[in-house]
């Protein structure tokens, strides 16, 4: 008979369970977001669906009603009673035996995990230290998978270097992107953010188009351009932006001292530019 070994136990393929057969264990088949919330309100919960929807559509997960996707997350948040919280969820292609070619008969799984959130206003001040690695991922970075271990050992390799993020660089000498982050300098005289232009090598990341969003309302001129570190270390400010974070300082990549070694004076600016969106949007 077919067989299985969990740990010690052994038992037949026929008793085990389920989730042990998800295409996602086995091929990371599947897609996901986290969205937060700041005062019991979920931030930029329409956007996140339509990524979600999107990279449901690009990897052929076919059927999916997004609105009853919506009502379980909101169902799931209440139920936490957590103000300030993070929201995962994921749908993966199903479960059947390990076979590359998805059966045509099987159904996708829905899995939401709502936690608490707390920020750190320390670290919006003092910065984190980043440090670049190669960028091993695949060539549709703008899908949201869960294929994810390229991401993970980069952050354990900046984890070894004391840094808190890992800042991707592709083949050409380029930064694409943070291991879990949208990346941003920033030149104080020509008062301008800047980022990589959206493609395949980057995720279309929500919070990088509110810090876009917010740049322009603050006056400032966005530049999409690629970088190199080098290029990076040369600029006034750099930042990270990130759903569960929002903005957060960088004061040191590879070593290097980044300005003064705090947040600078444009990311402190659009920190507050953020702070105010949320309160706009939590009137709305």
């Amino acid at each position: 008979m077919d067989v299985a070994m969990i740990d010690d136990r052994m038992l037949p393929i026929s008793e085990l369970d389920r989730s042990y057969l998800d295409r996602g264990l086995y091929f990371g088949d599947g897609v996901y977001e986290v969205i937060r919330s700041y005062d019991g309100h979920l931030f930029a919960l329409d956007e996140h669906l339509a990524r979600f929807e999107r990279s449901l559509r690009e990897i052929q997960i076919l059927g999916i009603d997004i609105e009853d996707v919506r009502q379980k997350v909101l169902s799931a948040f209440e139920h936490s009673g957590y103000v300030n919280a993070r929201v995962y969820f994921h749908i993966t292609r199903g479960c059947q035996s390990r076979e590359h070619l998805p059966g045509q008969d099987i159904t996708p799984n829905f899995l939401v995990i709502v936690s608490e959130l707390e920020d750190c206003p320390e670290t919006k001040q003092k910065g984190i230290a980043v440090s670049t690695h190669p960028d091993w991922r695949w060539k549709r970075c703008d899908i949201k998978s869960l294929n994810l271990l390229a991401n993970v050992l980069a952050r354990i390799e900046a984890g070894k270097k004391g840094a808190s993020e890992a800042i991707l660089v592709d083949d050409d000498g380029t930064i694409t992107e943070g291991a879990s982050s949208a990346f941003f300098a920033v030149d104080r005289t020509e008062k301008a953010v800047i980022t990589r232009p959206l493609g395949h090598d980057i995720l279309s990341s929500i919070t990088r188009a509110m810090v876009i969003r917010i740049s322009e309302k603050a006056g400032l001129s966005v530049i999409e351009k690629a970088m190199t570190p080098a290029q990076a270390v040369g600029c006034d400010e750099l930042f990270i932006a990130v759903t569960t974070k929002d903005i957060v300082p960088v004061t040191q990549f590879d070593g290097v001292r980044i300005g003064s070694g705090q947040c600078g004076e444009i990311t402190h600016q659009l920190i507050n530019e953020f702070k105010a969106l949320l309160r706009e949007v939590s009137k709305s």
